[in-house]
């Protein structure tokens, strides 16, 4: 724990500094006024949570993407990953701390955008279900931070992350029924759909944001989590198993 708590406050420090964290808040807002600007042009004001619950969740997964993928790029081009390796200290726990790090920073574009709405369009929207809400945006969190790190063990043996990372943006927000909802999909992809824990936040978070009773709640927030939960243990163990190959092959600097 003391070594995850340790990882966390680095992440923390380095954040203030990142230009992606930079550029994951300054897009959030701006995206909820494009979405707004959208919906206005249509006459569908019922859209605003839309426009506030997509940005969120956009950022929240670009931000862990990006960062899953530079820790590692990072440790190599400054020759710190051999040495991150051979510590005592286990290199999957400083990982997980790093990415709920990241994506604690991320649930700050909720805000962003739920101001967004208010100042530039009027549009306040009221939480009705706020306890809701809230255990919505850290299980949603939660879950980022977990998938992502299933990726840090593909990260490892690419020499570069990128192309993976613009590869699982934007697909992942159309799977996740981040932009439309996931009944709007195709009949025969709507079931894998429902693997990705993006599906649920999105439904889960724009009926927190609705006047009417949210249905099942605890058992959506119970299917977040245990989507991140697994996350969290396929990373684990996907990072030991490929770490243990490099140190066999000798190949961590070159792969």
């Amino acid at each position: 724990m003391r070594l995850f708590l340790t990882a966390v406050r680095f992440q923390l420090r380095l954040a203030r500094r990142s230009p992606d964290t930079v550029q994951v808040c300054v897009t959030a807002p701006l995206l909820t006024i494009v979405f707004l600007a959208i919906s206005d042009s249509a006459g569908r004001a019922d859209l605003s949570p839309y426009a506030v619950v997509a940005p969120t969740l956009m950022s929240l997964w670009l931000l862990a993407l990006y960062t899953a993928g530079e820790l590692i790029n990072e440790e190599r081009s400054l020759g710190t990953l051999e040495g991150h390796v051979a510590a005592p200290a286990r290199f999957e726990v400083v990982v997980m701390g790093r990415m709920c790090a990241v994506t604690a920073i991320g649930a700050v574009s909720f805000a962003e955008s739920w101001l967004a709405a208010g100042l530039v369009f009027d549009r306040w929207l009221g939480f009705p279900h706020p306890v809701v809400t809230a255990a919505c945006v850290l299980a949603t969190a939660f879950a980022t931070a977990g998938t992502a790190s299933i990726l840090s063990s593909l990260f490892v043996l690419m020499p570069s992350a990128r192309i993976l990372q613009n590869t699982l943006s934007y697909p992942f927000y159309l799977l996740g029924g981040v932009l439309v909802p996931v009944a709007s999909l195709p009949a025969w992809l709507r079931p894998e759909s429902r693997a990705v824990f993006l599906s649920w936040s999105a439904d889960l978070l724009r009926d927190s944001l609705a006047p009417a009773a949210v249905t099942h709640a605890v058992p959506r927030l119970v299917m977040i989590l245990g989507l991140g939960a697994t996350g969290f243990g396929l990373g684990l163990v996907l990072l030991r198993r490929v770490l243990n190959r490099v140190r066999r092959l000798g190949t961590l600097s070159q792969t």
